[in-house]
């Protein structure tokens, strides 16, 4: 939730989908059904693709993997992994931009995991 909301409140960043923030189509039917909402998040930068593949390559907690079932903070590019096989159409009418990253937040510590962004964020 730390993390969602540092992500949801920088000016880099356009959009958070997590259900667990207020900003959420989502977060009524979450509080109704869930004690908390996990540690996956998907975010899109302003500046698209590029931006998010940079973000990605100069993180030093988050590992780079396509699986994000770890005890370790993982993050990916959906567009480049897990539904490459899709046109960009197909993606963006199912809400997966090209540039959309998914993060699933492990066991780290959220104030390094949100010191990372911050300092990745701040030179892109």
């Amino acid at each position: 939730m730390k993390v969602a909301r540092f992500l949801e409140l920088h000016p880099k960043v356009d959009k958070v989908n997590y259900p667990g923030l207020e900003s959420s189509v989502y977060y009524k039917r979450a509080k109704e059904l869930f004690n908390g909402c996990g540690g996956m998040i998907s975010f899109e930068l302003k500046a698209g693709e590029e931006t998010a593949e940079k973000l990605i390559e100069n993180l030093t907690i988050p590992l780079y993997a396509p699986s994000l079932g770890g005890v370790e903070t993982l993050i990916i590019l959906p567009a480049k992994t897990s539904h490459a096989g899709l046109t960009s159409e197909e993606r963006k009418s199912i809400g997966i931009t090209d540039g959309l990253v998914r993060l699933s937040v492990g066991i780290e510590n959220t104030d390094d995991l949100i010191d990372d962004f911050k300092n990745v964020l701040s030179k892109l």
